[in-house]
């Protein structure tokens, strides 16, 4: 393929390299939001530990990165129109290592509940912000590729979630401080996103066969934005998120607590068993573009909410520790590919893209809102294990909707490399 055919196939005057070049900095991207979320889960027992707290409190605590997530999440379609994605990852990135390393301190020196707290809210609202504008972008990298390769986006994440249950597993064998580990893990985020980001491009661009939104379209006014929460669509693809999110949230945040308590392994092995749940996550992810392009978004949604269900049923009831982990490599193939094609089925159009997305995230992070207090509240009362069959709930409920994220007809096509039209 010549140079002159490849700057024709992608948009905006961008060769192979620059479209290349953009994907991997949105593999780093997602790679380093995975790495601090799961450096804070694997090091939960810890914070426990060191609070001398029941689930309860533990789940107040991690309320702080719920309300601060929901709030980047409503901000983020906002600020996302007036700085574009990539000032806007950039800056998240650092604002949110600031606030992991301060929950650190919280930890580590006092403790101290409020410094824990008042950390976590500003890195869940860097997170959420995030989040949307590294789906955004993503979502724009996929529509000029024209091919699916959201999952695999999320797949990195998933392998930053993997690097960081290892180090956590690493750091809690070895008693490493939470200020120290978590000071190291925020230096690293902060001076990679502000390498990474450089190689990002607009969001705005579309392949060529794909209308360009006018300057004056409604969707880029902030009641356009606000305008899509009272669409259907939007709304069902939200509840899709809704359960698949608190399908894996609730494993970030008391998996490792549930095998602690429930199934009585150690505090490393506990880390290790959430480094599966991600594995597994990772793997489904991966596996996921090929059985998305051949079976569709939905048949293939309703079978992760059914596999999920299984394993969650198998983690919550079976006593044997082994049977359990099985029951956690279900769990996370199930859950892998709800949120990225739930992202991916509201970035469909590019023309409302950023607010959908922020919209049904938003719906999907309510899961963090309300999941750690209620399943901490009831967990208080019949142990994690049994809480977690609201999560149960939520899935059947995602499986059940998942019709709402069937792709328009055209996301089947294949673009000719020779003249950007569809081939087929």
């Amino acid at each position: 393929m010549s140079k002159n055919t490849t700057a024709i196939v992608y948009a905006g005057g961008l060769t192979r390299r620059d479209v290349v070049a953009w994907r991997n900095a949105v593999f780093v991207i997602f790679t380093l939001c995975g790495i601090g979320l799961s450096t804070w889960a694997a090091r939960l027992p810890s914070v426990k530990e060191s609070l001398r707290v029941g689930p309860q409190e533990i789940g107040i605590l991690l309320f702080g990165i719920a309300v601060g997530s929901i709030a980047g999440l409503l901000a983020s379609s906002h600020i996302i129109a007036r700085f574009g994605a990539r000032a806007t990852i950039a800056w998240a990135l650092t604002i949110g290592a600031v606030g992991f390393a301060i929950a650190g301190i919280g930890v580590t020196v006092g403790p101290s509940f409020a410094v824990i707290f008042g950390g976590l809210a500003v890195f869940g609202a860097a997170t959420g912000i995030c989040d949307v504008a590294m789906n955004v972008s993503g979502a724009a990298n996929e529509r000029v590729l024209g091919r699916t390769i959201m999952p695999i986006f999320h797949a990195f994440f998933s392998f930053g979630t993997m690097i960081g249950a290892a180090l956590g597993a690493l750091a809690e064998s070895v008693h490493l401080p939470l200020a120290i580990h978590t000071g190291i893990v925020a230096a690293i985020i902060a001076g990679v996103a502000i390498v990474s980001v450089r190689k990002l491009q607009s969001e705005h661009i579309v392949r060529d066969d794909q209308d360009v939104v006018p300057d004056d379209d409604h969707s880029k006014s902030w009641r356009g934005r606000l305008a899509i929460w009272r669409d259907r669509r939007t709304l069902l693809i939200g509840l899709i998120i809704l359960g698949m999110a608190f399908a894996e949230g609730s494993a970030n945040d008391w998996l490792a607590i549930a095998m602690h308590d429930g199934h009585d392994v150690s505090k490393p092995n506990a880390a290790l068993v959430f480094g599966v749940f991600v594995t597994a996550m990772t793997v489904g992810r991966l596996a996921g573009v090929t059985l998305l392009d051949r079976f569709g978004r939905v048949p293939v949604l309703r079978a992760s909410a059914g596999l999920s269900a299984i394993g969650l049923l198998i983690v919550i009831f079976v006593p044997n520790v082994g049977v359990a982990i099985v029951g956690v490599v279900f769990w996370g193939l199930g859950a892998a590919l709800g949120f990225p094609v739930g992202m991916s089925a509201a970035a469909d159009d590019p023309k409302t893209a950023a607010a959908r997305v922020s919209a049904v995230a938003t719906i999907g992070y309510f899961a963090f809102l309300v999941g750690p207090p209620v399943i901490g509240f009831i967990g208080e009362h019949v142990g994690v294990l049994n809480a977690l069959l609201v999560v149960l709930l939520l899935v059947a409920i995602a499986g059940l909707v998942s019709g709402a994220a069937r792709e328009p007809r055209r996301s089947h096509r294949v673009l000719d490399p020779a003249d950007g039209t569809d081939a087929g």
